[in-house]
């Protein structure tokens, strides 16, 4: 019988394994790629603790700077960072064309940027920023922070494309956080609604388990697909050196 890696049907077969295995890479590494918001809402008028994710995609590089632009349009009266082992953080205020009006009195400067430098995100690695807001505009149904990433090489990623309705996802997303309904006793719940400073909520450790339990089974899906690879053409070479040896 002849050997099934020798026969036209049996090579066709070794290919499309071996293309399958890399399209299920391909598929998988954009999983776990971009910088995000999380947890990825939060209740309008609320105070919310959420982090930026981090990752870093360079396999020869670390990210350095992380700069995080807050929205102008909707602008937040209340904003705090928490401390990052490893990172200096810089907050950036500026005046506002049009006052925002709280329950604590008239706010004419706010925060626009926040940049964490002097850290390192090694390739392989991700790091999580927290910070504190509040309160989220009532008259918006999401926020865009659009996000500078600069690596040691003087490499800068630029997520600052936003999602459009309908169409595919850009790439490079802005990371963004959705707003909620306020929930139906008039208040609104965010992360914490007195105390912001203090928040640690059960939903964001929650969130963040389900993304990071997304991003372990997208590696798998990658590593599989990387052996299945190998694999096809590991029999594609077999079968070409059998097909040139000369019979006895």
């Amino acid at each position: 019988m002849k050997n099934l890696k020798n026969h036209p049907s049996g090579r066709r077969a070794v290919l499309v394994v071996g293309a399958a295995g890399t399209a299920v890479l391909l598929a998988a590494v954009p999983a776990f790629a971009h910088v995000s918001v999380q947890p990825g809402t939060a209740a309008k008028g609320s105070y919310s603790t959420v982090s930026f994710k981090v990752p870093n995609e360079d396999d020869s590089a670390s990210t350095t700077k992380v700069e995080v632009s807050l929205p102008t349009d909707h602008p937040i009266a209340s904003v705090a960072t928490q401390p990052v082992a490893g990172w200096t953080v810089k907050v950036t205020r500026s005046k506002l064309t049009t006052p925002l009006k709280t329950d604590d009195g008239t706010v004419n400067e706010a925060v626009t940027k926040i940049t964490w430098s002097g850290g390192e995100i090694k390739p392989g690695e991700f790091q999580q920023f927290p910070v504190s807001f509040g309160p989220l505009p009532a008259d918006a149904d999401q926020l865009v922070f659009k996000t500078l990433q600069t690596y040691d090489n003087k490499q800068v990623v630029r997520w600052i494309e936003e999602q459009q309705t309908g169409q595919a996802e850009p790439e490079h997303p802005a990371p963004t956080l959705g707003l909620t309904a306020a929930s139906s006793d008039g208040h609104s719940h965010g992360t914490s609604a007195t105390s912001p400073a203090s928040a640690s909520p059960v939903a964001d450790h929650t969130e963040t388990a389900a993304t990071d339990s997304t991003d372990s089974t997208a590696r798998i899906l990658g590593i599989l697909g990387i052996v299945i690879g190998i694999l096809g053409v590991g029999f594609g070479v077999l079968a070409g050196r059998r097909r040139t040896t000369p019979s006895a």
